[in-house]
């Protein structure tokens, strides 16, 4: 099956009066066996979109959860290359968007005319590529025009509005509003101006807003996903499909149909 649009597969949940949620994998942790059934598993309990992390010697945003999970990916030989090829090869059986998350090395040593069409070819609906600047963008974007791939951006807490309002402008698929200043991982809280931060991102956003880093229980994706449209859980995700705790990915799954019904109160 051909993957559904990224923005409108957010937005058909958000008319169904729920949040989206987004769990981030990373693929290739426990073989590339794993890749195939942890997609299914997670389309079955109604994910929104899956993020998938490439395992990568130098990663810049990734905490130790996911380090320790990029590295034991490693270890098993898994590289863009052969994920994009079991992509390809599982295709039929993909219901929902994936977004590869990798950084930009990887893709040019892979060539990037040479990756984007095998994005396409693999039903790949988004990118994220956390060390590529807005600036620098082009690289990628001229030839992602018209390919149905989106390529997703990040903002930070402590962009000026400026250059909020640029990403923004630029943004496809939907706008990752980072959480946190740091690292992926675990948080205990969030920072006092999240709120009015997610707010003004949905202001100005012509695609759907979700935020991204820290968020780690369902009480968290409940009160994050009140103030945007949806939630990324990374890290506990990881550690959960690591440890085989499939009930917790559910409970953090549930909680975006509670943060949904906060939101309209």
């Amino acid at each position: 099956m051909t993957n559904k649009n990224l923005t409108n597969a957010i937005n058909e949940c958000l008319e169904r009066g729920e949040k989206a949620f987004v769990p981030y994998i990373m693929a290739g942790d426990g073989g590339m066996q794993t890749l195939k059934t942890n997609i299914k598993f997670l389309q079955e309990i109604g994910v929104t979109a899956i993020e998938l992390g490439i395992p990568f010697s130098d990663p810049v945003a990734d905490g130790p959860v996911i380090q320790e999970a990029g590295e034991r990916a490693l270890t098993h030989g898994v590289t863009l290359r052969s994920v994009i090829k079991e992509l390809e090869s599982i295709r039929a059986e993909i219901t929902v968007p994936i977004v590869i998350m990798t950084y930009l090395n990887p893709i040019l040593s892979y060539g990037i005319d040479a990756f984007i069409k095998d994005c396409v070819s693999s039903g790949v609906g988004g990118l994220i590529v956390p060390d590529l600047p807005l600036e620098e963008s082009e690289l990628l974007r001229d030839g992602l025009e018209g390919s149905g791939v989106a390529l997703v951006p990040l903002v930070s807490l402590t962009s000026p509005p400026e250059r909020i309002q640029k990403i923004t402008e630029a943004g496809e698929g939907f706008i990752y509003a980072v959480t946190v200043n740091g690292i992926t991982g675990v948080r205990d809280g969030f920072d006092d101006n999240l709120a009015t931060h997610l707010q003004r991102l949905k202001a100005i956003s012509p695609v759907p807003v979700l935020a991204g880093f820290g968020i780690s229980t369902p009480q968290q994706v409940e009160s994050i996903g009140e103030l945007a449209d949806g939630v990324i859980v990374g890290s506990a995700i990881v550690n959960a499909l690591h440890n085989n705790e499939k009930e917790l990915i559910k409970s953090l799954v549930d909680a975006t149909k509670n943060s949904a019904k906060q939101s309209t109160i």
